[in-house]
């Protein structure tokens, strides 16, 4: 079974400036998710994807395996990840003339995760007979059965969502969960015709919270250096 890990940074940053690329236990950001793809041992491929030279060179000295420049029309703040993600994959088959079975994801501002929760993750969706897809995400910190709130149309506060029933407690909500943006999985039977990451047939792969931080502002970073220097290594 052939697998492919892709790691998509963009130079770009609105949160946090060059944020892929700022140090963190001695090494750019980027670097702790190539390290591990390859330490995990799971992958016949790493492959980045950027628009930034920069980040391309800094991911070559790191390791990776395969090089992908981004197209001016997926590095914008509002292009989807998923056809990024698609494009780096079709790059990779079309120069490499192979195709793959399994292909997964890690985004690197996301870099606690752990090659325990890599194998794992892949194992799950793999031994899936029905199941398209997984993405990861931690236990909720707030229910919106519970104290999770939006405003509705007349500005006026309301449960995100409602059960026919009153839920007097938490723990008597149903489970929710907080995306992580850590790893997504694909087969590869749904990876090119998908549209979302969301399909009828998509799993989960549940993390620790502590694993779960993504940097996308200052306060992130600090957050995410915290807990990696707690840590003492990110392998």
């Amino acid at each position: 079974m052939n697998r492919i890990c892709t790691i998509c940074a963009r130079g770009g940053s609105k949160g946090l400036k060059n944020k892929n690329l700022i140090e963190l236990l001695g090494k750019p950001l980027i670097a702790h998710s190539i390290i591990q793809a390859k330490e995990s041992k799971l992958f016949d491929i790493i492959a980045v994807s950027s628009d930034s030279e920069e980040i391309l060179s800094v991911a070559k000295m790191h390791g990776a395996d395969h090089l992908v420049k981004r197209p001016d029309k997926l590095a914008t703040d509002v292009a989807a990840k998923l056809p990024v993600i698609q494009h780096c994959v079709r790059a990779v088959e079309d120069n490499m003339s192979m195709e793959f079975d399994t292909m997964t994801d890690i985004d690197a501002t996301s870099p606690l995760r752990t090659i325990d929760d890599l194998k794992k993750a892949i194992h799950q969706l793999e031994s899936d007979h029905d199941a398209t897809n997984l993405i990861t995400g931690a236990p909720s910190r707030r229910s919106p059965y519970f104290n999770l709130v939006e405003n509705d149309e007349n500005g006026y506060v309301k449960l995100s969502k409602s059960l026919k029933a009153d839920v007097l407690r938490r723990q008597d909500a149903p489970k929710t969960y907080d995306m992580n943006a850590s790893i997504y999985v694909w087969k590869r039977k749904s990876f090119f015709s998908a549209k979302s990451i969301f399909t009828n047939k998509t799993v989960l792969y549940t993390m620790l919270e502590e694993r779960s931080h993504d940097i996308d502002s200052e306060f992130d970073f600090e957050i995410v250096k915290f807990l990696a220097e707690k840590r003492g290594k990110l392998i």
